[in-house]
């Protein structure tokens, strides 16, 4: 194999595909990158034997052929190497890559290619084109709740599916949730997505396709069977397995009856949170106490080794009096979601879930499991 390619496009390829590298690998050759030259263009390939990245780089091959090298060893060279400087790759067909650029000269260690696994993606049931600015949306709304419990490794992940809405029409709709906490966003869905039966994308595959969406316009390709999803980004297809597991019923944990409101103004109670909580202690789960009174609402939190912290925020409720905890972390993590001005908590008791969602229409809620402070 002989090819030149331009140092930039190479690197931002290898920055897609490096990624799903492990850097400890029971199997060496899971360490490496596949090479594969022919007609004008370089197609690198990557897997962790659970997702599978693959993309093409355009370049001058003066002689076609296949190899692997190590993944991350060669991005960090072609990261170091001058901006807009050609890059030339030689092997001769024994265990070695020659690297030259420049002045600059490596030789990597090549392993064959023979035994490089392919990532089957079978047939696909639905497919379907979702903006890539949406997608991105649902992602960041729901990935903060995903769950790192292994032992519940069905929510290890976003619960993508559709959803047939009397008054809103069919809808697509992604659902996170780690037991003490839900997230929930949708958008109206695309053709071909109608009718999908549910499934769970990993945490890992979510961090990459999210990685992949950073800056992109237009829409991706969406490709889903009952064991793998597959996405397509511009020059990039990004294949992974899916979860296998059944996602719990959280419409029967969503709050239905939750009739006590109230209104309080999004970034000053993100700050007042933030702000009290810095002497919370992670013994204590990080417990912020909440209680409403005569049109304020008094955030605290007691620290026995730390001391104590309060503070007061105007708010809109409508009843007289109330008390509730939470952890401080959780809710933060769901009122930086909101995007409205004012957010919209629905509360039932100080025992009982609540509710959180921007206000007006939204086509995103939030649920939140109380705390005893």
């Amino acid at each position: 194999m002989k090819v030149t390619l331009e140092r930039n496009h190479l690197l931002k390829s290898l920055s897609h595909v490096h990624r799903v590298v492990e850097r400890r690998n029971t199997y060496p050759i899971l360490a490496n990158v596949l090479f594969k030259a022919s007609d004008d263009h370089v197609e690198l390939r990557a897997t962790d034997l659970d997702i599978e990245v693959t993309e093409s780089v355009p370049a001058m091959v003066s002689t076609p052929g296949t190899t692997t090298v190590p993944a991350h060893t060669l991005y960090e060279i072609v990261r170091k190497l001058s901006d807009g400087a050609e890059v030339r790759l030689e092997t001769d067909g024994g265990e070695n890559m020659v690297l030259t650029s420049g002045r600059s000269r490596f030789n990597l260690a090549c392993l064959s290619p023979d035994s490089f696994p392919d990532l089957k993606s079978g047939a696909f049931a639905h497919e379907f084109d979702v903006s890539a600015a949406l997608l991105r949306e649902l992602i960041e709304r729901t990935q903060f709740a995903i769950s790192n419990e292994e032992t519940r490794y069905y929510l290890n992940g976003i619960y993508f599916h559709a959803v047939d809405n009397s008054q809103s029409g069919p809808l697509f709709r992604a659902v996170a949730t780690d037991g003490h906490r839900m997230a929930r966003a949708e958008i109206a869905a695309p053709e071909g997505a109608r009718g999908m039966s549910g499934i769970i994308v990993p945490k890992k595959t979510v961090g990459e396709v999210q990685k992949l969406l950073d800056g992109v316009d237009g829409d991706v390709h969406v490709e889903v069977s009952d064991t793998k999803i597959r996405f397509t980004v511009g020059p990039v297809v990004l294949l992974s397995k899916l979860i296998e597991g059944t996602f719990p019923d959280y419409d029967r944990v969503t709050p239905k009856n939750n009739d006590k409101q109230m209104l309080v103004d999004r970034g000053a109670f993100a700050v007042a949170v933030d702000r009290v909580s810095t002497i919370a202690s992670d013994r204590g789960g990080k417990a912020v106490k909440l209680q409403a009174h005569d049109g304020l609402l008094e955030l605290s939190v007691t620290n026995p080794d730390h001391g104590t912290a309060s503070e007061e925020l105007a708010v809109d409720f409508d009843i007289d009096s109330f008390e509730i905890g939470f952890n401080a972390r959780y809710l933060l993590d769901i009122i930086t979601q909101i995007r409205s001005e004012s957010a919209v908590f629905l509360f039932n008791d100080a025992n009982s879930p609540t509710l959180v969602k921007e206000e007006g229409e939204a086509n995103a809620l939030y649920v939140l499991m109380p705390m005893r402070v």
